[in-house]
């Protein structure tokens, strides 16, 4: 599994195009090769970036689902509603099609932060945002998630 480190700023271009920090390159250079998936973040107004390895392993995972149980059959639709297949250019760039620019509300200034497997692409404006508000109670929603509250060996 890809275990991706880091968060850049950069800046996309008129055309939507946003060139890769070198140190995501490099941490993308065994996956570049064969593409990635580009779609609308489920939680935030950002997108995911998908290395191509890591979404066919979350497809096959989707692919299992009932599709005959409406409720899946809505996830699946939602969940892959703008999905787009992009390359890193030559120049280490990747378009980002119009209506996941609009969607992610992508002016100039962007932020790319790593999230475990794959890579979030954020307008800076509201990176900024969901993370002071994330901070607001850090601390309970840590405990919640990796906090062991049975295990009385950790202090």
């Amino acid at each position: 599994m890809l275990h991706l480190v880091g968060t850049y700023e950069c800046k996309a271009d008129t055309k939507g195009r946003i060139m890769v920090p070198i140190a995501i390159k490099k941490q993308l250079a065994a996956t570049a090769s064969n593409g990635f998936v580009l779609k609308r973040a489920v939680f935030n107004t950002c997108l995911e970036l998908y290395p191509m390895k890591e979404w066919e392993g979350l497809m096959d995972k989707v692919n299992g689902l009932n599709r005959f149980n409406k409720k899946n059959n809505d996830f699946i639709r939602r969940f892959t509603a703008g999905v787009k297949t992009v390359e890193m250019d030559a120049s280490g760039r990747l378009l980002i099609p119009k209506d996941l620019v609009n969607y992610a509300k992508i002016k100039k200034e962007i932020v790319i932060s790593s999230t475990v497997n794959i890579l979030e692409i954020w307008d800076k404006s509201l990176y900024e945002t969901a993370i002071d508000e994330a901070a607001l109670d850090f601390g309970a929603l840590a405990e919640e998630v990796m906090g062991d509250k049975d295990d009385s060996t950790l202090s």
